[in-house]
């Protein structure tokens, strides 16, 4: 148990360090280029690196329980609005995203307000990426692009990965299959996250645009 519990905080530090290194390569690439697309994705991947290094930072401890729930829940909430910058920050039709969105935002906050936040924050991670990989396969399936595939397989992983996390919650956080769920949910983030990776730093270095959006 203490060894999961450790290997899960240091892949929070490792998901921090990637997230951080992708937001440093789309400042560089939207100071060279002025995409606002760079700029959402630097934002991002900002707000992920941030919510994982507090997430990471609470589970070393010892902190008082009321300190670390709120610090959890912080750093929860950073890492959700950065999986809502994540899905806005690259579709193709921007006006039938904008208007799809708009309409979409609406279930979440309606049909979780009676969710504790913890369980709510898991939830809208997953609806928001679920909501950018949808966007992302439609475009692929318009242009058939091998890096609009690949954002999408990267978006797909870190989605199930938000799903496992708001699984992982059904248990109580003493039990070893919470504990194994929570481990997966983080590894299937961070490997979405690579997958990511490669498109931004093409996107970044001018060599292609990114699903189109400019």
């Amino acid at each position: 148990m203490a060894d999961l519990v450790l290997i899960e905080n240091i892949l929070q530090f490792i998901g921090a360090f990637v997230s951080l290194s992708i937001a440093a390569v789309a400042v560089k690439g939207f100071r060279q280029t002025g995409s606002p697309a760079l700029l959402r994705l630097a934002t991002a991947f900002a707000f992920l690196g941030v919510g994982f290094g507090v997430e990471g930072l609470v589970a070393l401890g010892p902190f008082a329980a009321i300190f670390a729930t709120t610090a959890l829940v912080g750093g929860l909430l950073l890492e959700t609005t950065g999986y809502f910058f994540l899905a806005f920050s690259h579709v193709i039709d921007v006006t039938i995203a904008k208007r799809r969105g708009l309409a979409l935002l609406v279930f979440p906050f309606i049909s979780l307000s009676s969710v504790q936040a913890v369980a709510a924050l898991s939830i809208l991670s997953f609806y928001f990426v679920l909501y950018g990989f949808v966007e992302t396969f439609a475009s692929y399936l318009k242009n058939r692009r091998p890096d609009t595939l690949l954002i999408a397989g990267g978006l797909a992983l870190i989605g199930t990965g938000t799903f496992v996390q708001w699984l992982s919650l059904v248990y109580p956080p003493v039990d070893v299959l919470s504990q194994v769920l929570s481990l997966v949910q983080i590894l299937m983030k961070e490997i979405g996250l690579m997958i990511l990776f490669v498109p931004v730093i093409g996107f970044a270095m001018g060599a292609r645009k990114l699903d189109g959006t400019v």
